[in-house]
């Protein structure tokens, strides 16, 4: 099947990040993380603009019961954001001491939980982390060590998670996505296994969904692509985008039948590929789901 991403927002973002689909709206969210921006787009007007903008980055988001924004940003803090009028409350207050970096992609879960990712600072020794908000505000560390947390998913039965370890900036490692089992329940992950390791292939993998026939798309940063991949593991197909770095995928639409990716521009066009930065849309040939909602209570 062939698949033509087409550009419906032409913008520079720097890293765009995390696109969402958010039913209540019909419109798409994403993020330019350094920016501290939240973009929007509405594909009924053909409509975008910016919901708001930060001077500390955004690192990632999902979207609360109420139809708020929860934004992950510096030094472990969580914001609340109103998208229509741009009210803004914090969540959870920074905490320098305990996190000296941005958050880095986030989901919530079937009950309400977040799990959010965290950069590394590899000069200060200070390894990658994957964190769960539980609903109470409490931040608990599930994964102690990765390189650089990315994208992460659900099995459609709920019983399995999968989390992305792109490790970009470790030239000996290469970015494999994981699969842990999962107990929704307690929000506990167990024996992880390798689900794809991307040695050989160009670039690293970035952000991911899962479709509604369980199959996984997992965009590559610096490999001009969206590949999806069969409950197996296996590569079943391929979208080639013009820009290098392709760095997340969402389902959307009023019946989850688009695909939405963000792309970065940290250099220029020129060097990044045409479109570089802009969000697209194409058609996969197959539904998606509506993403989980947060529900943190703090």
């Amino acid at each position: 099947m062939e698949f033509t991403p087409q550009r419906v927002v032409d913008i520079e973002c720097e890293i765009g990040e995390n696109p969402l689909w958010h039913p209540d709206d019909r419109r798409l969210y994403w993020c330019d993380i350094p920016q501290g921006r939240i973009h929007w787009y509405d594909p009924a007007t053909e409509t975008d603009g910016v919901a708001h903008e930060s001077d500390e980055s955004i690192g990632g988001f999902t979207i609360q019961d109420d139809g708020t924004l929860l934004l992950f940003q510096e030094d472990g803090a969580v914001r609340r954001l109103d998208p229509i009028d741009g009210q803004v409350d914090t969540a959870v207050e920074p905490d320098p001491d305990r996190f000296r970096v941005r958050f880095n992609d986030v989901i919530a879960d079937p009950v309400g939980r977040v799990f959010a990712g965290a950069m590394h600072a590899l000069d200060d020794g200070i390894p990658g982390r994957l964190y769960r908000l539980d609903r109470d505000g409490t931040l608990e560390t599930v994964i102690d060590e990765a390189i650089l947390p990315n994208g992460m998913g659900f099995s459609g039965d709920r019983s399995q998670f999968y989390f992305t370890d792109s490790a970009m900036g470790d030239p000996d490692t290469t970015g494999k996505i994981y699969r842990y089992e999962y107990d929704e329940q307690s929000g506990e992950l167990a024996d992880p296994e390798v689900f794809v390791d991307s040695t050989g292939t160009p670039g690293f993998p970035d952000g991911m969904t899962v479709d509604g026939e369980d199959h996984v798309w997992s965009a590559y940063c610096g490999g001009n692509r969206v590949d999806r991949y069969d409950p197996d593991g296996n590569r079943v197909s391929t979208v080639d985008f013009d820009p290098d770095k392709v760095l997340c995928v969402t389902f959307g639409g009023e019946d989850y039948d688009d695909v939405y990716a963000s792309t970065a521009c940290q250099e220029s066009r020129e060097v990044e590929g045409d479109g570089a930065g802009s969000l697209f849309r194409f058609e996969p040939g197959v539904s998606g789901r509506s993403e989980f909602r947060s529900r943190i209570d703090v």
